[in-house]
């Protein structure tokens, strides 16, 4: 049994103005790197293995937590929005009207014009969910909403019509088991990168070269 702890990059400005990203390369603002800069981990989590997307934004969070040695891993780069992106959605609505919704009724096959849709991304990290499930490893994982709600609607069932069974909040990471067959289960969900990580649950699998390498050089406490 491997498990991921995974959590979303920091703030850019597109977030704050409520603009679709997707694959839009924006980075992280100022208020977001200051964000970023709260957050904190166990040591033991910077011992096993740190899978990045390579968007700016999400490499940028792994600096500033602290991470040095990563791997930049194409899968976890955010769901395409197409020709959404850089949108709001109110001018989303505006502009589509009643088809808007259409499309949002149908849930994981949701498929922007020229993006991709949560299933289609789904089927494109479950090559990556099975390496990772054959590994028996713990591992960071840090990515996008996107992928996160598509991990999450695999674990739990969710079809992605109405809201999901646990509202997944800002400045959280999300645990989850990953079988060997590459299925995914929820562990825990909405774990605080702002509390005291002593309250934080601890990697299964760890390596303690890794730890004594990196403890001290990373915002954790």
């Amino acid at each position: 049994m491997s498990e991921i702890l995974i959590l979303r990059h920091g703030p850019t400005i597109w977030n704050l103005e409520k603009r679709m990203q997707g694959r839009s390369d924006i980075p992280l603002s100022p208020e977001g790197q200051n964000q970023v800069g709260q957050w904190s981990l166990p040591d033991e989590w910077y011992s096993v293995p740190w899978y990045v997307s390579p968007l700016k934004r999400a490499q940028k969070t792994a600096q500033i937590m602290g991470k040095d040695s990563i791997t930049t891993e194409p899968r976890l780069s955010e769901m395409s929005w197409g020709e959404w992106e850089g949108k709001r959605l109110p001018e989303l609505r505006e502009n589509l009207g009643p088809q808007l919704q259409k499309m949002e009724d149908m849930g994981l096959d949701l498929l922007p014009p020229g993006g991709e849709s949560p299933r289609q991304v789904q089927q494109r990290l479950a090559p990556f969910l099975l390496d990772l499930g054959r590994q028996n490893l713990s591992a960071v994982c840090v990515a996008h909403k996107g992928i996160i709600r598509a991990i999450y609607a695999s674990a739990s069932g969710w079809n992605m019509l109405g809201k999901p069974p646990q509202k997944l909040q800002d400045n959280c990471a999300h645990l989850f088991k990953i079988t060997q067959s590459g299925q995914v289960e929820v562990s825990v969900i909405n774990l605080s990168l702002m509390e005291n990580p002593q309250r934080f649950p601890l990697p299964i699998h760890s390596t303690r070269s890794e730890l004594d390498k990196n403890t001290g050089n990373h915002n954790a406490c």
